[in-house]
């Protein structure tokens, strides 16, 4: 099957589509050089908290840009930024369009609300490009991202990503593991050859990625309750579910500070949204077949990275290690008191938020079955198809003995090692 062959579809009548002019011939004039009104109208959407100290530089880069300046615009999104950010952009940034919110929406919910105010009619963008803060991006960036969408090769891209001073590779495309830990390919590479090659992947980092804006709106856009992390992925893998196409474009290059943002907060909150959200990508986009396999091990692998952070030994509450009770009325009496006294026992707040992350699925199961229902209802492409774009679907993602022997037991256990076979990228695991 061919990914990246597809013939432009002809927009129905009254529906907007984002895909307007036909493939190029190799060789033949770039994208970049065509005059203004051959190219689509782009709205980048850059979603800001508290990131003043990065405005500049990345608002350089695009203004530096090769794509006409009358074909592209900038949304800003501030999730309530308290740096002096707002100031900044109406002091030095006019041209820049500014969305204020009060508080912390959440990447996904502010990267939404962007790309609903691109739609206006007075701009009519057929394309949405979501754009990290703490980027800077090549001239040709814009006009390299967008020209599969042109050709209508593809729905989706995303762009080579770098390190801030270029010598690393921050993403090269996407996949995931099979219970839904998500890959930045070639994560902390020095840059080589095979990164220059254009690819399907399974998913855009949202970070840097160009999507049809008609595809984003038909799709539901980024899941609103992920808040952040795994909105990409479970929105890329949600695209080829629905049948469409997602590629990953080595001529788009940025250059990126890589978890900038993130590190702000406390190491809580960001592991309950990386320990939950690849659970509710794998229970919404798995067809039923291989999520009643695959559930269980996520599960259980899940639980045994809990107990690993947890802090807990297990000593104490094993009846063959336990402690014969004093004897007499008052020892007994003091043990009971003593027993009493001691109904909780400190668990660090790494596995506190394991443990509401894995329930936010299984104590709100109604709800996410729903959810899942109407993404498997929307199927066009079958999960066979889609596995090959995993990259590493056995990547085992802990080194600790205990878990290694959980992980390749389950996966023998469970047969999940026939439905990838020879499909596991043969390269180096990727770097966490």
């Amino acid at each position: 099957m061919s990914f990246w062959k597809r013939k432009p579809k002809a927009p129905e009548s009254g529906k907007p589509k984002g895909a307007a002019v036909g493939a190029r011939k190799q060789g033949s004039e770039s994208p970049a050089h065509r005059g203004s009104k051959e190219r689509i109208r782009v709205s980048i959407v850059i979603l800001n908290y508290n990131g003043k100290h990065h405005l500049r530089g990345c608002f350089e880069s695009l203004l530096a840009m090769d794509y006409p300046r009358d074909c592209f615009e900038v949304i800003l999104v501030d999730n309530g930024s308290s740096d002096g950010s707002l100031e900044e952009l109406r002091d030095q940034h006019a041209w820049v369009e500014v969305l204020e919110n009060e508080a912390n929406l959440g990447f996904s919910r502010g990267c939404n609300q962007g790309a609903r105010h691109a739609t206006r009619a007075e701009f009519d963008a057929k394309a949405l490009v979501f754009l990290n803060n703490d980027m800077r991006v090549e001239p040709a960036f814009l006009s390299e991202l967008v020209a599969p969408l042109e050709r209508g090769e593809l729905q989706a891209t995303t762009a080579k990503m770098l390190s801030w001073d270029g010598k690393r590779i921050d993403s090269a495309g996407g996949g995931m593991n099979f219970h839904g830990i998500g890959i930045q390919k070639g994560y902390r590479d020095k840059p080589a050859a095979w990164h220059d090659k254009p690819a399907p992947t399974l998913f855009a980092c949202g970070g840097a990625m160009a999507i049809d804006g008609q595809v984003f709106a038909d799709s539901g856009g980024f899941d609103e309750e992920f808040f952040a992390y795994y909105e990409d992925v479970d929105l890329g893998w949600r695209l080829w579910v629905r049948g469409e196409k997602i590629g990953y474009v080595p001529s788009a290059v940025c250059y990126h500070h890589h978890s900038s943002t993130s590190r702000r907060f406390p190491t809580e909150t960001v592991r309950l949204l990386q320990v939950r959200n690849p659970i509710l990508a794998c229970f919404k986009n798995y067809d039923d077949q291989h999520l009643r396999r695959v559930l269980p091990a996520q599960l259980a692998l899940a639980m045994r990275r809990t107990l690993l952070a947890s802090g807990l030994e297990a000593g104490p509450f094993r009846i063959e290690d336990a402690e014969v009770g004093s004897q007499g009325v008052v020892g007994r009496l003091f043990d009971r008191a003593r027993h009493s006294a001691e109904t909780t026992v400190p668990i660090s707040r790494i596995a506190a938020a394991d443990l509401i992350g894995i329930n936010d699925l299984l104590g709100n199961f109604k709800h996410w079955s729903q959810r899942r229902a109407a993404i498997q209802a929307g199927r066009k492409r079958s999960d066979e198809e889609i596995f090959r774009l995993f990259h590493k679907p056995l990547w085992c993602i802990e080194e600790e003995p205990g878990y290694q022997e959980l992980h390749h037991g389950l996966v023998a256990w469970l047969g999940l090692d026939q439905w990838f076979e020879g499909l596991s990228d043969q390269g180096p695991d990727p770097s966490k």
